[in-house]
């Protein structure tokens, strides 16, 4: 599982023109699933983001957490995450999630999200999705499963 994080200070997704998503200061959060990914690994992905400390205290120091500031989530489904670059010149998605395992595991990772964070906001899984934001930062973070848990 990778998750691509960004601080902002708003972002939005839409579909069809339509406005689906919507939030304000937080993180929005790309999200790639693999077919070695588990409802444990996302449970250990899910904790990781919660607890970055990547929000600015008082003396400017990149000290708080999502929930220290009551901010709030957009969760996006994202399979190009798994694009695998290697060979040509057209990535190969091969590493990407069936669409049933993934949208299964996004899922389950926006219901946990709920139940920890007041407000979060979600892409729609398989959709052409159009998102618009500002950061704040800008300030990039990349979680990879391989590297917070441990496979078999």
């Amino acid at each position: 599982m990778k998750f691509v994080i960004q601080r902002v200070n708003r972002a939005e997704v839409s579909v069809e023109n339509k406005i689906i998503g919507k939030i304000q200061k937080g993180l929005l959060v790309f999200i790639g699933i693999s077919n070695h990914d588990t409802k444990e690994i996302a449970d250990k992905m899910l904790r990781k983001l919660i607890q970055l400390r990547i929000f600015e205290d008082n003396n400017g120091k990149t000290n708080l957490s999502i929930e220290d500031i009551d901010g709030h989530l957009l969760l996006v489904s994202q399979f190009t995450l798994y694009a695998n670059c290697k060979k040509g010149n057209r990535p190969s998605f091969i590493d990407a999630g069936s669409p049933s395992l993934a949208s299964e595991l996004y899922n389950y990772l926006i219901e946990k999200a709920m139940i920890q964070i007041p407000y979060v906001g979600t892409g729609e899984f398989g959709a052409d999705m159009k998102i618009n934001l500002e950061n704040d930062g800008p300030f990039t973070i990349i979680l990879d499963s391989h590297e917070i848990c441990l496979h078999k």
